[in-house]
């Protein structure tokens, strides 16, 4: 791997950027709420090399959870503010990092500017003592982008991301660091790539998003970490699994691995992903409003091995963040609510569905969609 030319980046005990150490993340699974449970997932996370392990707070009650949290664990701790980015003043002196999504600024006080809300949160992160993460995912660009850059969301996405870099320059705030994330891994390469040129000095999070069950999720984050990192591009990554709570540590275990291998030249060959079924699910995490979001994916990726030959995408979304929009371009898309799970093909709602009902209906509409494509 080359020395990367990004700047060095603190984020409460961690380093990144400047030639440090890739640094491997992951995220708490648990409820935020369970306070017992979130701290014994961040000692899990952290026993297995996590140098940043974030948490999920959308309200108060998660924001009184997370300060009872950091006093249990000494953990370099990251929060994901998603939709809801006022929370971030409750959330700021207790910990390390703050993520904002910049697709998700528009949700809320409406009158006032992107431009306005970005320098909120950045006076927040300097009294804080706190970095940032600028979050940018495939499924959640900026409504003014996407119409800026009719058809092209890939450039929709760069020009989101280096908008707000621009946003954080002209605010002196250089603590900052930056992911744009994509399903589809030759996209998620494209996008770092493109950016790294235009903006080498900032450093990097690298991530496959919904990448899904391993051993396809390892796999299909391996496809665009080996590209990006033997190019030098990434300071810290983390890979996304579908897994149970008990398991989810190996999300660290598998980006070290990737790390040495890039590191030692050992890369290995993988299956054309441009072809055949293709299964993505987002990583369990606190978002997750029913447990069984994790034996639904398995259910869906087992029930539908006889399709492997077909170009069909499906997607099994765990929340209400991500369900909606992520699953707008699969063929497929099941986002998992409470108590039902709401059907989608493309972006037309199909209904929503018990559990134990999902998978006969999904298969209807599989096997219409392989009709249609052998006819």
């Amino acid at each position: 791997m080359k020395q990367p030319s990004t700047r060095a980046v603190r984020i409460g005990q961690a380093e990144l950027g400047a030639g440090a150490p890739l640094l491997v993340q992951s995220m708490c699974a648990t409820k935020t709420t369970d306070i017992d449970a979130t701290v014994a997932q961040v000692h899990q996370l952290q026993q297995a090399g996590a140098g940043v392990v974030r948490i999920a707070v959308d309200n108060p009650k998660e924001a009184a959870a997370l300060k009872e949290i950091r006093s249990q664990t000494t953990a370099t701790l990251s929060v994901d503010l998603q939709e809801n980015y006022k929370v971030a003043p409750a959330v700021a002196p207790y910990v390390d990092k703050i993520r904002y999504n910049p697709g998700h600024l528009h949700h809320i006080e409406k009158a006032k500017s992107i431009p306005q809300k970005v320098a909120w949160l950045v006076d927040i992160a300097r009294d804080n003592d706190v970095a940032i993460r600028v979050g940018v995912n495939c499924g959640s660009v900026a409504p003014a982008f996407l119409a800026q850059y009719p058809g092209d969301q890939m450039e929709a996405l760069i020009q989101s991301t280096l908008y707000h870099c621009r946003l954080m320059d002209e605010l002196g705030f250089a603590r900052f660091v930056v992911s744009l994330k994509d399903s589809d891994p030759a996209k998620v390469v494209e996008a770092n790539t493109r950016f790294a040129a235009a903006r080498p000095d900032v450093p990097l999070h690298l991530g496959v998003t919904e990448a899904g069950l391993p051993p396809d999720g390892i796999i299909k984050s391996r496809v665009a970490f080996e590209k990006l990192l033997a190019r030098g591009i990434g300071d810290t990554l983390r890979v996304s699994l579908t897994l149970p709570n008990e398991r989810k540590h190996e999300e660290v275990t598998a980006g070290f691995q990737i790390i040495d291998d890039v590191k030692n030249g050992r890369f290995r060959s993988v299956p054309d992903l441009d072809s055949g079924l293709n299964i993505i699910s987002c990583p369990s995490c606190s978002r997750v409003e029913n447990e069984k979001f994790v034996e639904l994916a398995q259910q869906v990726k087992a029930m539908t091995a006889y399709a492997k030959q077909h170009d069909i995408t499906i997607a099994v979304m765990g929340c209400r963040v991500n369900g909606p929009g992520e699953t707008d371009d699969a063929d497929l898309g099941l986002w998992c609510g409470p108590t039902t799970v709401n059907l989608k093909k493309k972006s037309t709602k199909l209904g929503h569905f018990g559990y134990d009902v999902v998978l006969d209906r999904l298969r209807q509409e599989l096997d219409a969609l392989i009709a249609e494509q052998n006819a």
